[in-house]
């Protein structure tokens, strides 16, 4: 499947609000109002900075797939901007088909060409399906650092 990923703009707030929804109702099991969502996603997009996105979607063809969520931070404690990826989630219909691939990959090209020096990835304790990338955040994770090992630094 063909997947364009790109920065979301105020034309896209439907679309964002379709994720986020499905989103919602996944980690919630509650519905999110449609019409409410849209007008929050678009009110998000026209406040952003072109300079710091924090929205990238991904479709497949005409379709709204999945979304990365972030912020640039400013320092990293290695005195580096840094990417905080809050979410990344696709939608049931398109999972297992290269979108949260292509979304990563897209964040991490990203990064690369803005010169940010790392991607941060943290998950809340309740969510017992995620993955972990930092030791002590649950008691078996395995430790892994973006850094050393995300497409970015390759």
């Amino acid at each position: 499947m063909a997947v364009d990923v790109r920065w979301a703009t105020t034309e896209d707030a439907e679309a964002l609000a379709t994720v986020l929804c499905e989103m919602a109702a996944h980690y919630r099991q509650a519905p999110l109002d449609h019409g409410r969502a849209t007008a929050t996603a678009r009110q998000w997009l026209g406040d952003e900075s072109p300079a710091y996105p924090h929205f990238a979607l991904a479709f497949a063809g005409s379709e709204v797939a999945g979304l990365a969520s972030g912020a640039i931070a400013h320092p990293g404690i290695d005195l580096e901007r840094l990417m905080f990826l809050k979410d990344l989630f696709v939608r049931g219909s398109a999972r297992n088909k290269g979108v949260g691939r292509a979304l990563i990959g897209f964040i991490a090209n990203h990064c690369v060409s803005k010169g940010i020096g790392r991607i941060d990835l943290t998950t809340e304790d309740w969510n017992e399906g995620a993955q972990r990338f930092y030791a002590g955040s649950v008691p078996s994770a395995t430790a892994k650092r973006c850094s050393s090992g995300c497409p970015a630094r390759r």
